[in-house]
């Protein structure tokens, strides 16, 4: 540091009236940007386009900024805790407060993360990382120098494997995931045409290059989950995500098939006209609900079904209610009145529960209806029912996608901006 007090073994930091002493060798280091390059100031201009303010005589910087909240963060990136809102505070003004001194979104607890989608959703706040002493979140080092390059890596490698939108390398290995899933699609439906199987069955070779690729493909997912499993910060967080369920369900069936073929042979009669083999082979169907870590579309819906599980009960609920009421009445109507004459298709109520359904939800099939005026007087009062009730949670429903649909939208513009850096660094 060139510039400054002459002599001076320390600088004092004095934000929004708190005062923080640190050494010269820590300045140099310190895991907030902003704080950093004031040892690379050279004059009393560099000085100030860093800080507010400067006293020379006792080598003191002024920061104009909440002392609460940069006393949380001073005790983040000293290692003395998480990173959480500070009590009373508004979240984007802390958040406000990250950015000027180098920190990210993501450097946030998980609750919190959540606490802040949530504000910046409802008032449409877009904070850019433009603004002086902003930097990516792989710049910052919490915990002091000495753990930064380990920590550093993991953070880097598992935002490579979680976040498609954080560097080129998440991309890049994203893209990769999702040719290899269109791949082992492609080649699961290919396997049920009956040509392919006519065709497996004359040319021996072909069902090994289609056997080969499966392996392939579960080989890369494998693997992919793997490191994902080791990378991560917590590991009983990590099992317990869906879309870390989905993927041990997508994988597991292909290690089972194996080893049952293993142990009852190639050619077995119980492999051939085993139901078990077949139900395992087809639950490589779960392998598409991994495209929804790639596309924010999916992961809109799922977020949407996890935050509306009241609704969607509430629905349930509806419809189980007016689905007894409408088929015992269809029963009677057409089948118990007059057994002379009656309807052969609303013989039992849960026979007629199946045209229930298909008339509230206005689908209409066709393969059963009501031949009596007053059974369709009921069908007409069952249709518009059914639209009325399967109306009511809808608009609950359509707020929460919105809302999740924001949340994910501005968590991917953040990674975007960390990759627009990364590209002009």
């Amino acid at each position: 540091m060139t510039f400054g007090r002459s002599g001076a073994a320390s600088v004092v930091l004095n934000v929004g009236g708190a005062r923080y002493s640190l050494s010269r060798e820590l300045l140099k280091d310190f895991p907030l940007r902003r704080v950093s390059r004031l040892h690379g100031c050279r004059s009393e201009r560099d000085v100030l386009e860093v800080c507010d303010d400067y006293d020379r005589e006792r080598n003191e910087y002024f920061f104009d900024r909440h002392s609460e909240a940069f006393g949380f963060i001073l005790l983040y990136v000293r290692g003395h805790g998480k990173l959480r809102f500070a009590p009373r505070m508004c979240e984007l003004s802390f958040y406000n407060e990250m950015i000027y001194w180098g920190l990210e979104g993501a450097h946030l607890e998980y609750c919190c993360q959540r606490r802040l989608d949530d504000r910046m959703s409802d008032t449409y706040t877009f904070y850019s990382a433009d603004e002086p002493g902003a930097l990516g979140r792989d710049e910052v080092r919490p915990g002091g120098a000495e753990a930064a390059p380990s920590r550093r890596w993991l953070e880097r490698m598992r935002r490579t494997f979680e976040e498609p939108t954080s560097s080129l390398a998440a991309q890049i290995l994203a893209s990769v995931s999702v040719v290899f899933v269109i791949v082992s699609m492609v080649v699961l439906c290919a396997s049920t045409l009956p040509d392919w199987r006519a065709a497996a069955a004359d040319n021996r070779s072909l069902d090994d290059r289609s056997r080969i690729i499966e392996a392939i493909c579960i080989g890369w997912f494998t693997a992919e989950c793997i490191v994902r499993f080791i990378v991560s910060k917590n590991k009983c967080e990590f099992v317990k995500r869906p879309l870390n369920i989905i993927d041990l369900l997508a994988i597991t069936p292909y290690y089972i098939s194996v080893l049952m073929t293993v142990f009852t042979g190639e050619n077995s009669q119980l492999q051939r006209a085993g139901v078990t083999l077949r139900v395992l082979r087809m639950m490589r169907i779960f392998w598409v609900i991994k495209l929804a870590r790639h596309f924010i579309g999916l992961q809109t819906l799922g977020l949407t079904l996890k935050r509306c599980y009241r609704e969607m009960v509430m629905l349930l609920v509806f419809i189980c209610v007016a689905m007894a009421i409408f088929s015992a009445l269809s029963q009677l109507l057409e089948h118990g009145l007059d057994l002379e004459t009656s309807n052969k298709d609303f013989a039992s109520i849960p026979a007629a529960c199946w045209w229930v359904i298909i008339s509230m939800t206005t689908v209409g099939y066709g393969d059963m209806y009501p031949i009596t005026m007053p059974g369709r007087i009921l069908g007409g009062v069952c249709v518009v029912s059914g639209i009325v009730l399967l109306a009511l949670p809808i608009t609950f429903i359509y707020h929460s996608f919105v809302q999740c649909y924001h949340e994910l939208k501005f968590r991917s513009a953040r990674y975007s901006r960390s990759l627009s850096a990364e590209f002009l660094n």
